[in-house]
């Protein structure tokens, strides 16, 4: 193969290979079945979160005055602890992926 084959290679011809025309717009559609964005979606888990344990709280809260359910109270505490437990856990598992990333070469 002489020299002069080689320069006629136009980028049309490797079109085919990954790498050579930069990278490329995914395929496919990035939100959910439900049309939210990743971002929207652990938004409203976040949102959800805080919900029970503004709710936990509240049920702390009447009991401490005197009045309602110890056994809800008992329940809205358990559950808001776990799901502040779920939430670290997202947390630390979007942090190790994003330092993971971070030390990856280019």
């Amino acid at each position: 193969m002489s020299i002069e084959n080689i320069k006629t290679i136009s980028p049309a011809d490797l079109g085919g290979i990954d790498g050579i025309d930069g990278p490329r717009a995914p395929a496919g559609n990035l939100r959910g079945p439900d049309g939210a964005s990743f971002a929207e979606t652990l938004g409203k888990a976040f949102s959800a979160v805080e919900s029970t344990q503004v709710a936990a709280d509240d049920q702390a809260a009447r009991v401490a005055m005197g009045g309602g359910n110890l056994h809800e109270m008992s329940l809205a505490l358990e559950k808001a602890d776990i799901s502040l437990r779920l939430a670290t856990k997202v947390r630390n598992k979007l942090l190790d992926a994003y330092n993971e990333i971070m030390r990856m070469g280019v």
